[in-house]
């Protein structure tokens, strides 16, 4: 798939990201390996099976919205369809392509409303996305007229789901990468805007998890960290024994004041949190292109205000700052 990246690697050459981009090709080929991933290939043969074609209209302001439905002939559709079902789960989304309504697991359309009026304009601005999933939220960065984003997930599926959709896109100054945070050069200090949403509780150290964004950063740049968090006060932190929401990679959980906390001790500037709600089942749900339990399955069928282990129910923060 190195091919899908050449014009990532061209355009950053010869600026900030040069050594980096040197790097990149080992990267890639070391994450999208078919000995490392054995679903990998059926996933490229998916990719590969479908229609040569590139949407005339294309929307990311409002939503993403690729192609319309009078752009291609039904036989087209069916098989574009069809070759997108092939990568289920689809988790971030959601996305109209055609006259496909992909309709995810996560309403994640609902949590850029609530991030966007916080942050920094992102016109013009590099971007890093830090566990952005398939990219939804990148091209959601690009409706708001970043100039370039680039995205790192180490799930070899998210990256395919990202390729199909940019193959029917065409060229846009949006990558995503099949790396973790950890494989970045260090103090790179390279991005006016980086986001890390639903990652910190994945980590087993935050602190270093917060170390490794801040180091992403330009001077002056704005951190945009959303995670999971409990109601308390400072010191608080839920640190759960066994599962979490079901979950078995769940570290921790601080209150917010324990978080802005940690992110002053990181050496973060002026940390606030602008938004802060309890996840809804209809933010978060089984659909026809994600047929897994979802957050439903996950709490106390007699008390939804506690997870299937006891614990309170999923409450997420946004918190911002600068460098």
């Amino acid at each position: 798939m190195i091919e899908y990246y050449q014009d990532l690697l061209n355009d950053l050459a010869d600026g900030p990201l040069a050594k980096w981009a040197e790097k990149m090709p080992e990267q890639i080929a070391a994450h999208l390996n078919e000995k490392r991933y054995g679903d990998l290939p059926k996933w490229q043969a998916a990719m590969d099976a479908m229609p040569n074609i590139q949407a005339a209209h294309l929307n990311f302001k409002n939503l993403v919205h690729i192609g319309e439905a009078d752009e291609i002939d039904a036989q087209t559709q069916a098989t574009l369809e069809e070759q997108l079902r092939a990568l289920i789960p689809w988790r971030k989304g959601p996305y109209q392509v055609f006259d496909t309504f992909i309709n995810t697991e996560w309403r994640s359309d609902w949590k850029w409303e609530r991030v966007l009026p916080h942050l920094a304009p992102l016109k013009n601005r590099t971007i890093l996305d830090v566990g952005c999933g398939n990219g939804y939220h990148c091209w959601r960065m690009l409706g708001e007229e970043a100039s370039r984003v680039i995205g790192i997930d180490p799930s070899p599926r998210f990256v395919v789901q990202f390729y199909m959709l940019k193959k029917l896109i065409g060229q846009a100054p949006v990558d995503l990468l099949p790396i973790g945070i950890e494989e970045l050069p260090e103090n790179l200090q390279a991005f006016d805007t980086t986001f890390s949403m639903g990652v910190l509780y994945h980590r087993r150290s935050p602190m270093d998890h917060l170390r490794e964004l801040k180091a992403t950063l330009k001077p002056g740049g704005q951190l945009v960290l959303e995670t999971l968090v409990i109601d308390g006060a400072l010191g608080d932190c839920l640190v759960p024994e066994g599962r979490y929401a079901m979950m078995n990679n769940v570290w921790f959980l601080p209150s917010t004041p324990t978080l802005l906390s940690w992110m002053t001790k990181c050496g973060f500037k002026n940390p606030r949190v602008v938004d802060e709600n309890i996840t809804s089942l209809e933010e978060q749900r089984s659909t026809d292109w994600m047929l897994f339990h979802s957050l439903n399955e996950f709490l106390d069928p007699n008390d939804q205000s506690k997870t299937a282990e006891g614990h309170p129910a999923p409450r997420r923060a946004v918190l911002i700052a600068e460098v």
